[in-house]
């Protein structure tokens, strides 16, 4: 669902969502640093190793679109909400600014999609649920499984109402095609979402249910062999999946096709033009996107351990409050 340069003609709408993604982003950071603890950086960088890799993976979900894991939920219930939204968060900089995958103007709309709704509002989800369910480890995969198909039908639902806005002047742009098409490849994407979330929160809490989020617990025994089986799985997934990802429109890119036929051509703005251009030679497409998977990869684990160490150091500077 990453919102491509140009995609949003409106610049209300790219402000709003741009302000709504900086505050969301930046108070997020704040509640990590009342509540860090020793497991947060390097949970961190896992899952957004683990998201990076993810989401270059397409799958079929129906003739001529693909869809992709946004993992807002699976951060959520491994990080937490605040935890969540900075992973995914990194991972969409990350995307944008080396591979070209999203839009600078719509970064904000891309991050208040699957990092802010994603995971603050699955993790609210699932809360919701679990009230109703209880909290065993039953109960927390059906929370993920259903709040990830959710909130992939809330982000295709929040988009329809930006692009209906920014798209408003425009009459070429058809929103009553845009608008079910978007809710018919997503309801699909949803499932896709739902199995892979359920599947991994059920992987993780049969082996290390300590590593469920819970506000007030902490891990019973040592993250290293589990961080490390983490980011091999990352590795592997850009390796081996990602190159055979489906080339197929997503479903918005679809939608938008369907519904506005003169959407421009984004302008190449990043560091590399695509995951499949790092690599100047034709015919080396395959290993050019294995190395972006990998390169990226490294880079989110990069930047989330020089951000979370840069949180301890603020949390170290700041003096204990008097108790006298």
């Amino acid at each position: 669902m990453h919102i491509q340069e140009g995609f949003l003609p409106s610049g209300p709408v790219c402000l709003a969502t741009g302000a709504i993604a900086v505050g969301a982003f930046g108070y997020s950071l704040y509640r990590l640093r009342d509540a860090l603890a020793d497991r947060t950086i390097p949970m961190t960088g896992m899952v957004s190793a683990l998201l990076f890799s993810g989401q270059m993976v397409n799958f079929p979900v129906g003739p001529g679109t693909s869809g992709h894991l946004i993992g807002g939920v699976l951060a959520a219930r491994l990080l937490g909400p605040w935890g969540g939204c900075v992973a995914l968060t990194l991972v969409l900089t990350v995307q944008r600014f080396l591979f070209a995958d999203g839009g600078l103007t719509t970064l904000g709309a891309n991050i208040l999609h699957m990092a802010v709704v994603g995971a603050i509002g699955g993790h609210a989800l699932m809360e919701l649920i679990q009230r109703c369910l209880g909290r065993t480890l039953k109960a927390q995969i059906t929370a993920s499984v259903l709040a990830s198909w959710m909130t992939v039908m809330i982000m295709a639902t929040l988009c329809c109402f930006e692009f209906a806005f920014a798209w408003k002047e425009h009459t070429e742009f058809r929103l009553d095609r845009f608008l079910p098409l978007m809710f018919v490849f997503h309801a699909i994407i949803g499932v896709g979402e739902a199995l892979i979330t359920g599947s991994v929160v059920r992987f993780v809490g049969v082996r290390r249910p300590d590593l469920l989020y819970a506000p007030t617990e902490t891990p019973t025994r040592p993250l290293r062999r589990f961080l490390l089986h983490g980011f091999l799985v990352a590795l592997g997934l850009a390796v081996f999946l990602a190159p055979a990802a489906s080339n197929l429109p997503d479903g918005l890119d679809r939608a938008l096709l369907e519904s506005a036929p003169d959407v421009p051509e984004p302008p190449v703005s990043s560091l590399f033009a695509s995951y499949d251009a790092l690599l100047p030679t034709e015919g080396w497409g395959v290993w050019s996107v294995i190395l972006s998977g990998v390169i990226g990869t490294i880079a989110v684990v990069g930047i989330s351990t020089l951000l979370g160490r840069a949180i301890v150091l603020g949390k170290s500077d700041t003096p204990e409050p008097s108790r006298d």
